[in-house]
Parts: structure tokens; sequence; C-alpha cells
């Protein structure tokens, strides 16, 4: 399950599923790390920030997490903005693709 997507490639899949996404309750979706560097290697999963309408809840998470598995076909890191860690969000927020 775990492939070599490119940044382009990704962030036009995730464009043609913004529904779904908002569905999901997704208020912000950022795509960072490896493959946002362009970067990514054989074995990398693919690393996205994210914000929630409400509270996120474990369901909501996971299935968001799901989702976005299931449709690049490859392992995902989902991190929260509240569970980011502060030393490492100047970093992420620098360069952090926004998706939605």
């Amino acid at each position: 399950m775990n492939r070599i997507l490119d940044r382009k490639s990704i962030l036009h899949m995730l464009a043609a599923h913004q529904e779904e996404l908002k569905k999901l309750g997704v208020t912000y979706l950022a795509l960072f790390g490896s493959v946002a560097r362009n970067e990514a290697i054989e074995g990398s999963d693919v690393d996205f920030l994210v914000e929630f309408e409400g509270p996120a809840s474990f369901d909501t998470y996971m299935e968001l997490k799901f989702f976005l598995e299931d449709l690049l076909g490859t392992r995902i890191d989902l991190v929260t903005r509240k569970a980011l860690k502060p030393r490492l969000r100047p970093y992420v927020e620098k360069e952090a693709i926004r998706v939605t």
C-alpha cells in the first residue's frame, strides 16, 4: 500500500474530492513534509495538518485518515493543529501547502 506520490498528483486528487472532505468536517487541510518538499522516497508517508469543524473526535479523525489512505493508496500521517508540537509549528507552517 505504499507508493511514492508527488505533490502535484496529491493536490490534484484532493482538489477533486473537496466535497467529501467538507462532509468529513474538514475546515483546513494542508500537505507538509517530504512530499510537500518533493523529497519523498520509497516508504515515505504523506503528512497532513488538519483542522475540523468543532472538536475532533477519534472517529472523525480515523474516518479522515482512512479516507485519505484509500484515496492516495499510501500511509498517511495526520496531525491536528492543536496536537502539533510548538517547536515544530514554524517548520510545518512554512512548508505547508493548503488543500482546503
